[in-house]
């Protein structure tokens, strides 16, 4: 893993049984359960996964970054500019946050540190 490169992307689901079925059928994809609200996909060219979530979708991808370092990754994003939309987090294989760009695109950058 490098720092600062796409590692990740995410979506959104509201039934992460019929996108199982979906990926799986249409592209071959493999997934991971991580408990009923997210499964991890691999095969895909890209690792991804997709959240259970019942709200109206706004847009279909979360890219997430990878660096070793949050806290210098956190520090860049401010001084150029972004705002943080969720602030540094733990989940299961690491910590992330969200930040959102000039344009509003909202992105995330991940450390397995």
């Amino acid at each position: 893993m490098q720092n600062n490169h796409i590692n990740y992307i995410e979506f959104q689901g509201k039934d992460l049984v019929l996108i199982k079925q979906f990926y799986s059928t249409a592209f071959g994809w493999s997934f991971t359960d991580y408990g009923s609200d997210y499964i991890a996909f691999s095969t895909s060219g890209l690792d991804g996964g997709f959240y259970k979530s019942d709200q109206e979708l706004k847009n279909g991808a979360l890219v997430v970054l990878y660096h070793e370092n949050l806290s210098i990754a956190k520090t860049n994003v401010i001084q150029a500019g972004g705002q943080l939309s969720k602030d540094i987090f733990s989940f299961p294989g690491g910590k992330r946050f969200h930040f959102l760009d000039p344009s509003g695109n909202e992105l995330a950058i991940w450390s397995d540190q």
